[in-house]
């Protein structure tokens, strides 16, 4: 859903009245792309400036910088701030304060950024000389204690309060909050050749070049693999849940560790995880499709680990989707199976007959919305947070991309105008904003 880099999986810390709001409207010089964090809004439009809504205090609001706000190239997002990179490399924040919206304290340093990274709380900017600069809370946004190593970095990964940032020589330097992988010093020697670096909530896992795993963190949740370490050789890639880890090796058998209840302990389908081709999860429960279309699925049964009632559905599945606590299988012939909690998505039993021709589903924590092939769109979920666009349905043709905060849908049509639905104090409400209808439509 933000559309950054970074690698932790962002999940909520506080519940938002549900207060719905549905709203049109239209983009002076039309929308490009709209990002977003959990409860806000941001339209980088084509002329390079900028369009906020959602809750005003974390970043909805951007009127104390809207005069910066030109030939933005792409913006990141912490939960409640954003930032946004321009052209010549200078970067613009706002939002919450504790949440980075506020980075005067580095704005001499943030020149020739090349790419930001973000936990939930604090920002990260690479610089195009390979330096780094942090900035904010302190969870991440303090790296002075490593300041000297930061230099060659290469590419940076984060969990919810951490960054771990791969050099260009395959070593990694670390810093942020010490029980989220903030502090590797006890794995510091084993972090060579390192080739890409996965994160639970609470945890690292490195990937090296050679096929083996070193993780760190937080004991519990990822960060002690020693039960299955002789197990993780020859992994391609590793996925994550909140709490747990699974690796998908180049034989296509999977080995997973950390928080049994949040799909660490896969033993009850061990048997079954042959051939698999690539594994898709949500806060709690892993769903591996294998190369025969097939689905094998485990973690908490409540939230989707368990899809015994679909079993027989599952065939020819195409991709996966999820939502904090559910899954949606789109099958090659574009028909749709759902699983997991209903209040998350997981019973699509009101609009099964519509879910023919799908293109592409996407997800806030509790409600899918799928792109049909033809442009219109369906939703179910929790009908507060994006699970109903009854209000809305009629205008919701042509519909290009749909983007998302944790409790609201925003669909950017073709011809580049913007409907929202949803929870009104997250994204849902658009009415702030007010412009003419572009030229072109």
């Amino acid at each position: 859903m933000i559309a950054s880099p970074f690698s932790f999986a962002s999940f909520a810390f506080r519940v938002l009245l549900a207060v719905r709001g549905e709203q049109f409207f239209s983009l002076a010089g039309q929308a490009d792309v709209i990002y977003s964090n959990s409860v806000a809004f941001a339209a980088k439009k084509t002329d390079g400036s900028v369009v906020t809504w959602g809750a005003s205090c974390c970043g909805g609001d951007s009127s104390s910088v809207s005069g910066q706000l030109t030939d933005v190239d792409v913006i990141y997002a912490t939960q409640y701030a954003f930032a946004a990179k321009k052209t010549d490399g200078s970067v613009v924040t706002w939002g919450a304060s504790f949440y980075s919206g506020n980075s005067s304290s580095v704005s001499g340093q943030l020149t020739d950024v090349d790419v930001i990274y973000a936990t939930l709380y604090a920002f990260a900017a690479k610089k195009t000389d390979g330096s780094v600069v942090a900035w904010a809370h302190s969870d991440g946004g303090d790296s002075s204690s490593v300041s000297g190593q930061l230099t060659d970095v290469d590419v940076i990964y984060s969990t919810e309060r951490a960054f771990a940032a791969k050099k260009t020589d395959g070593s990694v330097v670390t810093w942020g909050g010490s029980s989220h992988g903030g502090d590797s010093s006890s794995v510091s020697g084993q972090l060579t050749d390192v080739d890409v670096i996965y994160a639970t909530w609470f945890a690292f896992a490195a990937k090296k070049t050679d096929g083996s795993v070193v993780t760190w963190g937080d004991f519990h949740d990822g960060g002690d693999s020693s039960s299955v370490s002789g197990q993780l050789t020859d992994v391609d890639v590793i996925y994550a849940t909140q709490q747990a880890f699974a690796a998908k090796k180049t034989d296509g058998s999977v080995v997973t560790w950390g928080a049994s209840c949040c799909g660490g302990n896969s033993s009850s389908v061990s048997g079954q995880l042959t051939d698999v081709d690539v594994i898709y999860a949500n806060s709690v429960a892993f769903a591996a499709k294998k190369t025969d279309g097939s689905v094998v699925t485990w973690g908490a049964s409540y939230g989707g680990g368990d899809s015994s009632s679909v079993s027989g559905q599952l065939t020819d599945v195409d991709v996966i989707y999820a939502t904090q606590q559910a899954f949606a299988a789109k099958k090659t012939d574009g028909s749709v199976v759902t699983w997991g909690g209903s209040s998350y998505g997981g019973d699509s039993s009101s609009v099964s007959g519509q879910l023919t021709d799908v293109d592409v589903i996407y997800a806030t924590w509790f409600a899918f919305a799928a792109k049909k092939t033809n442009g219109s769109v369906v939703t179910w979920g929790n009908p507060s947070y994006g699970g109903d666009s009854s209000s809305v349905s009629g205008q919701l043709t042509d519909v290009d991309v749909i983007y998302a905060t944790w409790y609201a849908f925003a669909a950017k049509k073709t011809d580049g105008t913007v409907v929202t639905w949803g929870d009104s104090l997250s994204g849902g409400d658009s009415s702030s904003v007010s412009f003419e209808v572009p030229a072109s439509v």
